[in-house]
């Protein structure tokens, strides 16, 4: 198992809360989209800014509520983690699933918060090297 390595919370409205981050962490994001927004941090965990009317699946919980995201080195681990944690009696609120930036499940921790686990897609991998 791997430790988080990404931050997301779901925001109203990511361009105005890109702004805000941009100029609070005095950092560019290295993506930026209407929807979505992702910086790389020094420490080298990544924080995103996903709007919280487009993410999948729909949140469920109150402002302020976001996801712990594991990133695995392939599919094959996304399945692995995906057995081990429904084996394990965690309540699944995404079964793996292939989405834009990878392979991806989602369970959930007692308190509802959401736990992504995901093999990162081509795409997201090129960006993290340019960091």
């Amino acid at each position: 198992m791997t430790d988080p390595n990404f931050i997301i919370l779901y925001v109203n409205n990511p361009t105005v809360s890109t702004e805000f981050y941009t100029t609070l962490m005095k950092k560019t994001p290295v993506e930026a989209s209407s929807t979505f927004s992702l910086f790389a941090l020094e420490s080298g965990m990544m924080f995103g800014l996903w709007s919280k009317h487009t993410v999948e699946p729909e949140a469920q919980g109150q402002a302020g509520s976001g996801e712990l995201a594991f990133s695995v080195a392939s599919n094959n681990a996304v399945d692995t983690l995906y057995t081990d944690w429904r084996e394990r009696g965690l309540t699944i609120a995404q079964p793996p699933t292939n989405m834009d930036f990878g392979y991806t499940f989602v369970a959930l921790d007692p308190d509802k918060h959401r736990l992504r686990v995901f093999s990162p897609s081509a795409s997201v991998l090129e960006k993290r090297a340019l960091r």
